[in-house]
């Protein structure tokens, strides 16, 4: 999946340009969309890489692009950056997000191909994956008139079918296993043994998950942020990103599904 990964050194850095952030916790200023980051450095990199959460900018590392900078920057564009040709840079930051959602999208059916219990939609998987990939190849002008919510939904069925085969036969309780969307905010379930829970979108901001059992869980669109998962065991999870772990916090006792790393900042 290293097409699906983030390579800020051939992106134009259009994170830090096309995307709006609020001042608040998680941005020390306020930026509108198609505004440079005063932090971009003029060979796209940023100034302040190294110290991003220390100097308020904890949303840059929990913000993943999926490959997104690097295909727009030099496929969609052939690598003709916004600098050089500004009448281009409006088009390039729309088409941005478009690309973004479509690898992200990417990124999800990779996931599900590896896993031996879907194996029955496989098939199915890899004709979407065919067909989003010829989509991110499409020009400036048609990715904008993309419906990638049509697209979504055709993936979603078979990432759902996916995680259904999974979870199967996983845990106690049967009737425990889906909590999706579930608000689920600053909840104690410190300990709890959430194996093979769909857990998809749930808002488990801020919380207690201190040696909570989630293996084979579902946690595509999860909101982790501020989550603590110290101890806790997310071995054989399924659509979990880096994005979602950078967001929790952590221990040398968290187990993380392979692929994903530890954060620097986890104690």
């Amino acid at each position: 999946m290293t097409a699906l990964q983030a390579d800020c050194s051939n992106c134009f850095g259009l994170c830090c340009v096309a995307l709006p952030f609020s001042a608040s916790a998680d941005f020390a200023v306020d930026k509108p969309a198609g505004k440079p980051c005063g932090n971009l450095r003029t060979d796209f990199g940023c100034g302040i890489h190294e110290r991003l959460r220390t100097s308020g900018f904890q949303g840059c590392t929990v913000y993943d692009c999926f490959g997104a900078g690097q295909h727009v920057s030099q496929v969609s564009y052939g690598g003709t950056d916004w600098r050089q040709a500004p009448d281009t840079a409006r088009q390039m930051f729309a088409v941005f997000p478009v690309v973004r959602r479509l690898h992200e999208l990417l990124r999800y059916v990779e996931e599900a191909l590896t896993l031996p219990a879907a194996r029955e939609v496989h098939p199915a998987l890899r004709r979407q994956r065919e067909t989003v990939t010829g989509l991110t190849r499409l020009d400036p002008d048609a990715l904008l008139e993309l419906d990638v919510e049509a697209h979504r939904q055709n993936v979603n069925v078979l990432l759902l079918r996916s995680s259904e085969l999974v979870r199967a036969g996983v845990g106690k309780d049967g009737k425990k296993k889906d909590r999706r969307g579930a608000d689920l905010m600053g909840a104690r379930l410190r300990g709890a043994d959430l194996r093979g829970v769909s857990l998809r979108g749930a808002y488990l901001i801020a919380a207690d998950l201190m040696g909570a059992d989630l293996r084979q869980a579902d946690l595509i669109g999860a909101d982790l942020r501020d989550a603590d998962l110290s101890g806790a065991d997310l071995t054989g999870s399924i659509f979990l990103t880096q994005p979602q772990v950078n967001a929790a916090r952590g221990d040398g006792a968290t187990r993380l599904p392979e692929g994903l790393t530890r954060p620097a900042h986890w104690s």
